[in-house]
């Protein structure tokens, strides 16, 4: 499953920003370098002017700060931040794409789910059932998830768990319906292919909500500023509809007839 590529290329990331965020200043230095010698610029790091104030009688010096060279300052002010906010980010989503992998993992393709024990299936059922509870409602029986997988298990046909390519979830969830007596099994795969496991949609909808409330459209009404975001993002939709018949059917409907003597 992309998912499983997915999750050990975020793990890569993270070893990577780690690494780079101890040692990646000095080999980017020389990198700069050899830049700014080719297109004629001094590889210097820019000193500012350190600004007067009057400081007060009880202040205790920074001179550590004061004493850091222009590569020291550059390192803590820009480059760490900048690597730790890009390390923040890529952690936060690779341990939700973690959690999500340790309880739909054995789901993910045939070759995961028929070489697992009965054991480990058992426990990867009732663990889903769980993750699947609020309050007292469940939406799938995690013994009755186990016995369907059991049984799916034997059903399989051989090319869907050898080979280099094995089965996508999909395509379990297309065998398992054309036998069409796995109702728990089809249930679960509906919930792992429906979850979402980013935020993709919901940062490009504040992108779009951004270009609409402006400083200089701040009293728009909320349901105003509704339709105009639905209107930005499904811009692509809004592409193929004919705006013509739409005003002469909004014009038909609303229209005021008055009938004068």
């Amino acid at each position: 499953m992309l998912l499983d590529v997915a999750i050990k290329s975020l793990n890569g990331l993270v070893t990577f920003f780690n690494n780079y965020r101890n040692n990646g200043l000095d080999r980017d230095i020389i990198e700069a370098k050899k830049i700014a010698e080719a297109i004629d610029i001094e590889p210097e790091f820019t000193v500012k002017r350190a600004s007067c104030r009057k400081k007060q009688f009880d202040e205790i010096p920074n001179t550590e700060r004061e004493q850091q060279s222009a590569k020291e300052n550059f390192r803590t002010d820009y480059f760490l931040v900048l690597v730790d906010m890009a390390l923040s980010q890529i952690t936060t989503r690779f341990e939700q794409m973690e959690h999500f992998e340790s309880i739909f993992g054995f789901m993910f393709d045939a070759s995961k789910l028929y070489y697992l024990d009965d054991d480990l299936l058992k426990t990867s059922c009732l663990n889903l059932e769980l993750a699947l509870t609020h309050d007292k409602d469940s939406d799938i029986d995690g013994n009755d998830l186990f016995i369907e997988l059991e049984i799916l298990q034997g059903m399989l046909p051989r090319v869907a768990y050898e080979g280099e390519r094995p089965w996508t979830s999909i395509k379990i969830m297309e065998f398992a319906k054309k036998m069409d007596m796995f109702p728990n099994v089809l249930l679960a795969y509906k919930i792992l292919l429906t979850i979402p496991v980013t935020v993709a949609s919901a940062e490009r909808s504040f992108s779009k909500l951004k270009l609409l409330k402006t400083y200089l459209r701040s009293t728009m009404t909320q349901e105003r500023l509704n339709g105009l975001a639905i209107l930005s993002i499904e811009s692509s939709f809004l592409a193929n509809v004919d705006y013509d018949k739409l005003i002469e059917v909004f014009a038909s409907k609303n229209a005021r007839r008055h009938h004068f003597r």
